[in-house]
């Protein structure tokens, strides 16, 4: 069985599902702004972009992984074959404006559905996606941040993506280090000249659009040391004209392609900046605040990495289930006439999937109400409840981006081991899904960054408030339902409240080892971000199970698909919640033994 024989079929129930009971979609298009977000434009937006993301955009999934991207000989990055035209059904249809200002010629549409499309589309050929994902996100940089002359002649096609936008943060020297940023701009007139190299810049050449706006990290020559002396620049490819057409080449300067272990069809750049005297940029906001504003950017894209890791886990449990079906060896334990003999019946097999679906739910839960929540904390009319929407956003997004990213990366290893040999094999296309999950747990600040930022900027800035009042509540439905009346949501109510008591000690422990020695919480950061990540997602499937028995009562109820909500979450209950407390013994008792010895003593002598 290869891999074209196992099309990608967008789960439209399941998303659907999310949206309406978990992320509460009939909410946020109440929400001022939101005005043609009605339920039929919903239902309508979801199926054109599920027929883009089966029909058009996952055809070309193993195209792009064969093929790769290639520097031709003018210096051009050339996408694989069929991109082209994949890019212009995007354009042609609006699609990259969806969440942005009718103004300027987006959809208006809630951030919300755009997160439900964007799943599709990462199912669908995740390096492809990954070129209107950033867009967007250098549109909102722009929008938040950018004068309205920069927002007037670069905004209108980078939201018809006619021209589409990059993220320059990292240079060779610096890393994730950005206090060692080097590029630099120098004012000249009502323009800078900006120079320096920056690398693993996604989609910064290509052939896909005529003009790439580059927002880009640089420092003035009389800023500060470190991360406050960083301004961020629009730098385009191709200088524009008053009159918004384009001028001349600007000196950006696709080095070389980066040769990468998983999404080939993504050009990943080298770029150089201002080789003979300086590429002409412009200021986006004030001085020296550029990593600030480019935040904005990255935490869009690192709420749409969490999304990839989802999306991808989604394409090989589709991909594992549907070979499990198929393929016959031996016969299952217990089986009797009649009965598939598919490998699907395997115990172990079984055990494999089930755990790739609660899962997939349980991330498709965290990420469409994170989604809920930014719609809320730029719209909702009273000041209050944006901040606390802006609160829980905050909380969610490294726990989102990490947990999210490492399980679609473990979900993406049991899709091979369901295929067993076959899925070592790349023309299963198994291998590839792995491959490409690789990355996610390292682009947009890898998993330490993501728990870093958890414990520092989340738990330590309000002594953990925000998160003790998301596990309260999470510890309230789980109490609710351990005395409901269905087996299995007493089951996941009760195992949903001890996980929490678990990461509420965590949560403690790092308050007080804080005070203590600073390296202490952040060795065992990464536990806790996974032991919260854990939480969330019971949290979640719980949720969803509640709902589902409730409605299963209804005379028009979906029996089949319902009745597995509440046993999926049992399966989470059992299989993924008890972990929370082995996770919190190691938050409270293993930074110790890895900050206490010294170098020598943990590895030897260099």
């Amino acid at each position: 069985m290869t891999a074209a024989a196992i099309p990608y079929s967008p789960p439209l129930k399941e998303i659907r599902f999310v949206l309406d009971h978990l992320a509460g979609m009939a909410d946020v298009a109440a929400l001022p702004g939101f005005e043609d977000a009605s339920p039929d434009m919903v239902d309508s937006i979801l199926g054109e972009a599920a027929k883009i993301a089966e029909n058009v955009l996952a055809p070309l999934n193993r195209i792009g992984d064969v093929q790769g991207a290639r520097l031709d000989a003018d210096g051009i990055a050339r996408t694989a074959e069929g991109w082209g035209a994949a890019w212009q059904a995007l354009v042609e249809g609006g699609w990259n404006g969806l969440p942005f200002d009718p103004a300027r010629g987006g959809m208006g549409l809630p951030n919300l559905l755009n997160t439900a499309v964007q799943e599709m589309w990462h199912s669908a050929n995740m390096a492809f996606a990954l070129c209107p994902m950033l867009t967007q996100g250098a549109v909102n940089a722009v929008q938040l941040y950018g004068s309205d002359a920069l927002k007037d002649l670069y905004l209108p096609k980078m939201i018809s993506g006619e021209w589409t936008g990059t993220m320059n943060i990292t240079e060779p020297q610096a890393g994730s280090d950005l206090a060692a940023t080097r590029s630099r701009a120098v004012p000249n007139g009502d323009h800078y000249l900006v120079s320096g190299q920056k690398i693993f810049i996604t989609y910064g050449d290509h052939d896909l659009t005529e003009n790439i706006v580059h927002l880009v990290l640089a420092r003035l020559p009389d800023a500060p040391p470190g991360v406050k002396g960083i301004s961020l620049f629009v730098v385009p490819k191709f200088l524009v004209n008053a009159d918004g057409s384009l001028g001349a080449r600007n000196q950006v300067k696709c080095v070389s392609l980066e040769h990468k272990l998983g999404i080939h069809g993504s050009p990943t750049a080298v770029l150089s900046f201002g080789d003979e005297g300086g590429a002409t940029g412009f200021l986006v906001g004030e001085p020296n605040r550029g990593l600030e504003y480019m935040f904005a950017m990255m935490n869009h894209a690192r709420l749409n990495v969490a999304m990839q890791g989802l999306s991808i886990a989604e394409r090989a449990y589709q991909q594992a289930l549907a070979y499990a079906r198929d393929r016959v060896q031996g016969k299952p334990l217990g089986w009797t006439e009649g009965q598939s003999k598919g490998i699907v019946n395997h115990p172990d097999v079984r055990r494999l999937l089930m755990g790739m679906k609660a899962r997939i739910e349980a991330m498709r839960g965290i990420l469409y109400t994170a989604a809920a929540a930014v719609d809320v904390a730029h719209h909702h009319a009273d000041e209050a409840t944006r901040a606390r929407a802006a609160l829980l956003v905050d909380l969610l997004t490294p726990i989102a981006k990490g947990w999210c990213t490492e399980t679609g990366q473990q979900l993406a290893s049991d899709g091979v081991q369901v295929h067993g040999g076959m899925g070592f094999i790349e023309e299963t296309g198994a291998a590839q899904h792995l491959r490409d999950a690789r990355i996610t747990t390292i682009y947009e600040g890898t998993t330490a960054i993501q728990a870093n930022d958890l414990i520092n900027r989340k738990l330590l800035r309000d002594g953990g408030a925000t998160a003790n009042g998301l596990l309260d509540e999470i510890s309230a439905l789980g109490g609710e339902l351990s005395g409901h009346a269905d087996e299995a949501l007493r089951v996941t109510g009760a195992e949903l409240v001890s996980a929490v008591r678990e990461a509420k000690q965590a949560i403690a422990w790092v308050l007080t080892a804080a005070k203590q020695d600073p390296r202490l919480p952040a060795a065992a950061s990464v536990t806790l971000l996974e032991l919260m990540g854990v939480v969330a997602g019971g949290w979640q499937l719980a949720r969803a199970a509640k709902v589902a028995v409730e409605r299963l009562a209804q005379r028009d109820a979906d029996a089949a698909f319902l009745s597995a909500k509440p046993l999926t979450a049992r399966f989470y209950a059992t299989h993924v919640l008890p972990k929370a407390a082995a996770l919190r013994a190691t938050v409270v008792n293993g930074s110790a033994s890895v900050m206490a010895l010294s170098e020598e003593q943990l590895f030897g002598a260099a």
